[in-house]
């Protein structure tokens, strides 16, 4: 190995090195940061707080289904008491008022700064007529078991005013706990400690669930009839979705590799061979997460996803490298393998190398990006192309010319593929065809050929969002999608502000504009609503007098009242609640789940439900009315959002910036390749590329799919890896047939192998359920086989060698000169 040799692979060694302690010490995240704008507006900073963190994202639903109801209702309330004891839960809701003696105490004894009903008015002769006369009527309801014990202390019922405002509403109640509408499911709500974000924890919490229900179940004295478990939520659908695309890019990623190893074993012929292929690969992939962590500070999940599958050109490498540096038909002979690694540098490397450029183009418009997303994409891919390729020549060559692999030799696959090639190059006007109706396919889809909604990359299946849907109509949770978040300096402005928009929402809630919501301030009002509340109880012999017209005809005395009066006279000089005073109930819970700070600011989120016949969406005019309501309430201070759409418009952004960024970068490799080559070739390199893209595009939309990021991402690996077919069928024309030692044979076998290494590895991808994988491998499998067919049959026909007269004594006709490339 000669000394330029030898110190490019030492410097390959420490950088590997180098980069493998970059990687071991950077960051990696998972959370939503990398689909913000560098600039978020506020809504869209306030969209990924709630899908990371937001109330609704830390709730699970469970149903308990099979047996008869009074065994279903057992089980679902030995499930709840055992969930309450896991400190991993915060709350656990099972149809119960209060499951806590704490919580019922709590509750009782600060009735009347938690109550609503509680104004001046209600304490007048008429005021305590009608509250009274009301819980009265309540006696022969089943809230009467609750009030009847409490009659003499709170006979203006304002214990069952606070239980009413709290939990679900319109939930069916039997044997104890929450049923279903048609009775066929036990329900209960749990609240998990962990962030909805936090995946690793909401899979430990359902792994919990699961395990506290065979407990339950196994504790049953007789062996029970079929009985079954269902779980939703965000965080539920979460753990789902990572395990389904887990499962499945570990599958069809090693089934992948099986298939191109085993391309690979038949084509060389030599384990070493497959072997030293996969180094370009590997030190592609360190050198992308090296130059991200450097970069961002930060290496996002969705970078090393999407990156990895990017990183596929690299193998490419060093099949151009095997095939291409063998001698045609020639023993091996001393010294012929550095020989035949010279030659490949001389005379291939140039062309891969300009191919690695207009790679490195059309990544590298991606850096600019507002999303870090985008912009890390493209630094780990422009840095893992790169890395790979100058590993291929300045490492894997120089090891090849010490080497020799006995790779097969592949000349004879190499002229029936040119026999090929020519045989069908009379029909290359027939690309017009392909080209026509995909482009009339894409203008008759037009309207509707993107898809805008992020709900297009999600692998959850029909069936989990029905039971979603099902359940959340059943319990009457938050469907996460509409929240007004309320921001204000400190804890009590923020519920200041937060009563001011929960009166409006009251309101919009009886007039049938939507179907309900929740607020913190219902389980701690705002320290000046507990006052203005206490100021409302009358005087001891104030509400005595009020009293005897106020019972008039109604079967209760003045004298059995006495506790009542006591108890207002207590509540009079109580202290008011604080935060710290929830603590140890299930009002706790409730309120941390409601309200969010920071420093120098609070935020209290009021999670809303639709009304019952909207199917869970809210109209276009509801929405107006409801932003015109809050914006009156608080304004400055509260804001609607619509989850749902404010990340469609967030993704849809995304989407835009993904496309005019790949304009950008075709336009950038049209103008290097002018530069490096001239206009006419530079066109013949980039119409199959454009070609392919195009009918790729047109067959899917044809075919009902709507285009989505990764497809435009699957557009630019097609241009990527199509390149180099183009460049290579570029040089063959260039060079001319007068090069004797002319490799086209092998040029077109190696073109092969990659292209058929490419099409299965991204094939495999293309049959998963996941539809980031799907969109991928559907993009760019078939569009990696049409680039290579549309540059063969587009290419120019070789240059016919320039000859000159034979001087005198030279055997007629011999060559004398060739055309230069």
């Amino acid at each position: 190995m000669t000394r330029a040799q030898l110190s490019g692979t030492l410097v390959w060694a420490v950088l590997v090195v180098i980069g493998a302690v970059i990687a071991a010490r950077a960051s990696y995240t998972a959370d939503l940061s990398a689909f913000l704008p560098r600039t978020p507006t506020p809504a869209q900073r306030l969209l990924v707080e709630q899908l990371r963190s937001g109330p609704a994202s830390r709730l699970i639903m469970v149903a308990v289904e099979g047996a008869d109801p009074a065994l279903r209702a057992r089980l679902a309330g030995e499930l709840a008491r055992r969930l309450r004891a896991d400190p991993g839960f915060t709350a656990v809701h099972d149809g119960e008022p209060s499951t806590e003696t704490a919580t019922r105490d709590f509750l009782f004894r600060h009735r009347y700064l938690l109550s609503d009903a509680v104004t001046p008015e209600r304490f007048t002769v008429a005021g305590l007529r009608a509250a009274i006369g009301a819980a009265l009527g309540l006696l022969a309801t089943p809230e009467g078991l609750l009030l009847k014990p409490l009659l003499t202390r709170d006979p203006t019922g304002e214990t069952i005013e606070v239980i009413d405002s709290f939990g679900p509403e319109r939930v069916d109640t039997r044997n104890g706990v929450w049923s279903s509408r048609d009775g066929a499911r036990a329900l209960l709500i749990a609240q998990t400690r962990a962030a909805g974000s936090d995946t690793d924890a909401q899979e430990a919490a359902c792994a919990a669930i699961r395990s506290d229900f065979a407990a339950a179940v196994g504790a049953l004295p007789a062996a029970p009839p079929a009985l079954t478990l269902r779980m939703s939520g965000p965080g539920v659908l979460a753990v789902a979705s990572r395990s389904m695309i887990r499962g499945q890019v570990v599958r069809l990623s090693l089934l992948g590799f099986a298939l191109i190893a085993a391309l690979l074993l038949v084509v060389y012929r030599s384990p070493a061979a497959l072997l030293l292929g996969l180094v370009p690969v590997a030190s592609g992939a360190l050198a992308g997460v090296a130059a991200v962590a450097l970069g961002f500070g930060v290496v996002h999940g969705i970078t090393l996803g999407f990156g990895v599958t990017l990183i596929g050109e690299a193998v490419d490498y060093s099949i151009y490298l095997f095939i291409q540096s063998q001698p045609q038909r020639q023993p091996p002979a001393h010294g012929a393998g550095a020989r035949d690694a010279a030659r490949w540098r001389r005379s291939v490397w140039p062309t891969i190398r300009l191919g690695m450029l207009t790679s490195l183009c059309g990544f590298a418009v991606l850096l600019p990006s507002s999303f870090p997303g985008l912009a890390q994409l493209g630094l780990y891919s422009a840095a893992g192309v790169a890395a790979a390729a100058l590993v291929t020549r300045y490492v894997l060559s120089a090891w090849l010319a010490r080497t020799r692999l006995g790779i097969r030799d592949l000349t004879a696959l190499g002229e029936r593929l040119a026999r090929a090639v020519e045989a069908a190059r009379p029909a290359r006007a027939l690309i017009a065809l392909p080209a026509l109706l995909a482009a009339l396919a894409l203008m008759a889809h037009r309207d509707r050929l993107w898809s805008r909604e992020l709900a297009s990359l999600s692998p959850i299946s029909a069936a989990d969002q029905a039971l979603d849907a099902t359940l959340r109509a059943d319990l009457g949770a938050p469907d996460a999608r509409y929240v007004v978040v309320v921001s204000a300096g400190d804890l009590e402005a923020v519920l200041a502000a937060a009563e001011r928009v929960a009166n409006r929402l009251t309101a919009l809630t009886d007039e049938g504009i939507i179907g309900g919501f929740d607020s913190p301030t219902r389980y701690l009002p705002s320290l000046a609503t507990q006052r203005r509340r206490r100021a409302s109880l009358p005087e001891p012999a104030e509400l005595e007098a009020r009293l005897a017209p106020a019972l008039a005809g109604l079967p209760l005395s003045r004298v059995r009242l006495a506790p009542f009066v006591e108890d207002v006279a207590r509540a009079r000089g109580a202290p008011l609640l604080t935060r710290a005073d929830l603590e140890g109930t299930a009002l706790a819970s409730g309120v941390d789940a409601l309200l969010g700070s920071s420093p120098g600011r609070a935020s209290a989120f009021l999670p809303l439900t639709a009304s019952p016949g909207g199917a869970g969406v809210l109209s276009s005019a509801a929405l107006e009315r409801l932003r015109t309501e809050v914006a009156q309430a608080a304004p400055g201070e509260a804001l609607l959002l619509d989850l749902k759409s404010e990340a469609d418009r967030l993704y849809a952004g995304y989407l835009r910036q993904a496309v005019s960024l790949s304009v950008a970068g075709l336009a950038a490799i049209v103008l290097l390749l002018s530069v490096q080559l001239s206009i006419v070739r530079a066109a013949r390199v980039v119409a199959p590329l454009v070609l392919a893209v195009l009918c790729v595009a047109g067959a899917l939309t044809a075919l009902g799919a709507e285009l989505t990021i990764l497809h435009v991402v699957g557009m630019l690996l097609i241009v990527a890896v199509g390149s180099n077919y183009a460049l290579f069928f570029d040089r063959r024309a260039a060079e001319g047939a007068a090069e004797r030692a002319d490799p086209s044979p092998l040029m077109l076998a190696s073109l092969a192998v990659a292209n058929l290494a490419t099409v299965l590895g991204f094939g495999v991808l293309a049959c998963s359920s996941v539809p980031v994988l799907a969109a991928l491998g559907r993009t760019v499998a078939p569009g990696a086989l049409l680039a290579l067919v549309f540059a063969a049959l587009l290419s120019a026909r070789a240059t016919p060698p320039v000859t000159a007269p034979p001087p005198a004594g030279s055997p007629s006709g011999a060559p004398t000169s060739r055309a230069p490339p």
